[in-house]
């Protein structure tokens, strides 16, 4: 990933919170093929490795898992995003060399790729997916609620996926390489947004 220095994001806690807050990635291998890639929701064990790893579980119909890997898997995980207007800036009524831009974060955590199809390595890994996205629900469904026989069917279907992570990038553009009124301008015109994403973003401008 191409991160000039004034936004690299090297801060641990940050790049795990951008990881965490991840709905959805993308799990990306290079193949003798050709790059194969797929959006997954994926999770990290922060408590096993030096960086965590990452599991998650994708299609057996799904060509990745049996195409070899070239070398380590990338998982990209992006946090909020947003387009930002040049009318945004005060520096547009001053000298009128401005363009857009888009401020966003992105973490990619790289390491070697496991597959698996082993069937009580399976349910730990939905019952965790599961146990983490359905947690806020007032009443949460749980895998259990299925019965037995339901669920071992549907893990035939599935094929898991290990990822110890050996290296993470992390970026935070968020008009860092402006001045401070034209990060103000930014940030107030984000937040009066109704997109939920560009309120985020305005929150994490700098002032």
């Amino acid at each position: 990933m191409y991160t000039p220095p004034a936004f690299r994001d090297d801060d641990k806690d940050s790049l795990m919170a951008t990881i965490r807050a991840a709905r959805l990635a993308n799990l990306v291998t290079a193949t003798a093929d050709g790059p194969l890639a797929t959006p997954l929701p994926l999770f990290l064990d922060e408590t096993e490795g030096e960086h965590g790893v990452i599991h998650g579980h994708l299609a057996r119909a799904n060509p990745q898992w049996r195409v070899p890997a070239i070398g380590d898997g990338l998982a990209i995980f992006m946090g909020p995003d947003a387009y930002v207007t040049p009318a945004w800036y005060p520096t547009k009524q001053e000298t009128g060399k401005v363009v857009p831009t888009w401020n966003y974060a992105a973490v990619h955590a790289y390491g070697p790729v496991e597959f698996f199809d082993d069937a009580d390595r399976l349910l730990e890994v939905v019952t965790r997916l599961t146990n983490l996205h359905e947690g806020a629900r007032a009443a949460p469904w749980a895998v259990s609620d299925a019965p037995p026989d339901f669920i071992q069917s549907q893990l035939r279907g599935i094929v898991g996926l290990r990822m110890p992570v050996i290296r993470l990038e992390g970026k935070r553009k968020m008009s860092q390489n402006r001045n401070a009124a034209d990060r103000a301008g930014v940030a107030t015109g984000l937040a009066t947004s109704e997109r939920p994403s560009d309120r985020e973003v305005s929150s994490l401008i700098p002032s």
